[in-house]
C-alpha cells in the first residue's frame, strides 16, 4: 500500500487550500519545520501531525486519506471502505474469545 502523494504534497495542498502560510503554524511549529516537511525532508511524529491538523482544521485521517488516495474523491471513497470494512473485522476478532 503506496501513498500516491506524499504526506508533504496533502500536507501543501491543505495548507493552501485553508489559505494558510507556513507561518500561521507558528504556535506548533517553525516555518523551516514546515519547509521541510512540504519538501518531505522530515516526516512529523503523531503528535506534531495532529497539532498541525488542529491548526489546518482538518481531522488527521483527512490529511492521510489525500497522501494515500490523491485528489480523487472516488479513490478516497475506496480507501475509506477498506478501512471500514478492516476495522471491522479486527474489531470483530478482538471480541472473539
Amino acid at each position: 500500500m503506496t501513498a500516491k502523494h506524499s504526506l508533504a504534497t496533502a500536507i501543501r495542498i491543505i495548507r493552501k487550500a485553508r489559505g494558510l502560510s507556513q507561518e500561521a503554524f507558528s504556535d506548533v511549529s517553525s516555518r523551516t519545520y514546515m519547509s521541510s516537511l512540504e519538501r518531505n525532508l522530515k516526516s512529523p511524529t503523531m503528535h506534531k501531525l495532529t497539532e498541525l491538523c488542529e491548526v489546518m482544521q482538518v481531522h488527521p485521517l483527512t490529511l492521510l486519506t489525500l497522501a494515500y488516495a490523491g485528489e480523487s474523491t472516488h479513490k478516497a471513497d475506496q480507501l475509506l471502505a477498506h478501512v471500514r470494512q478492516e476495522l471491522e473485522a479486527i474489531l470483530k476478532e478482538r471480541d472473539v474469545p
